[in-house]
């Protein structure tokens, strides 16, 4: 009698590991249905006009359940499946004596890799409501400084300076700029792709060569 094995190939798009268990993968789907039913409302009848209960009803669950996986309308959106964990995990398994601008470009990297295995962190329909709802956009920004203080604090270990060095904060504040507001101003609301950031990261170190 065949049994079903605990460890089994991923299907594309999914981390290779133990299959996890019926209650996550059921807590998955609901959290799959919340999601699609709020898109599809966001699409039809616009970001602010959706109500948490509208989101409920279409996705066929109890406003209760609604809040046991999202705490808000905004959240829904923001909050993607991506694990602190495993993020900190990748980090320390960088490996040591990278310059500076070598160190970035393998955390860019990396945190691509991680992003491409989540369907939600890579959605297109997501960034760009992020990038054009104005309430989304500032939200993702504060998410996104709260990263960036983490990330600091984690090149300020590894390079042997500290976290509050001008020069640190300088070079963080120029990097993150470049990312955050150069590669991700197409205006067409796409994803930056790797490539871009690395070239970017490429201009930064050659001294931004025009």
């Amino acid at each position: 009698m065949s049994t079903e094995s605990s460890t089994q190939t991923a299907a594309p798009g999914t981390p290779p590991g133990p299959r996890p268990g019926l209650r996550e993968r059921n807590k998955a789907r609901t959290r799959n249905a919340i999601r699609t039913a709020a898109m599809d409302l966001f699409e039809r009848q616009g970001y602010t006009a959706t109500t948490v209960a509208q989101i409920a009803d279409a996705a066929d669950v109890s406003h209760t359940t609604f809040f046991r996986y999202f705490q808000s309308k905004e959240q829904v959106v923001l909050k993607d499946d991506l694990d602190d964990e495993r993020r900190t995990a990748m980090f320390s398994g960088i490996e040591p004596g990278l310059s500076r601008f070598d160190l970035l470009r393998r955390m860019v990297s990396d945190m691509f890799a991680i992003a491409a295995e989540d369907e939600w962190a890579s959605n297109m329909a997501r960034y760009r409501l992020i990038q054009t709802e104005p309430t989304l956009f500032a939200a993702h920004q504060t998410e996104s400084d709260a990263v960036i203080s983490e990330t600091t604090g984690f090149i300020a270990e590894y390079l042997g300076v500290r976290p509050d060095d001008l020069r640190l904060r300088v070079f963080i504040a120029a990097v993150t700029g470049v990312l955050f507001h150069v590669v991700d101003n197409s205006g067409n609301g796409e994803i930056p792709t790797l490539e871009e950031c690395i070239e970017a990261i490429d201009l930064l170190e050659a001294s931004l060569p025009v």
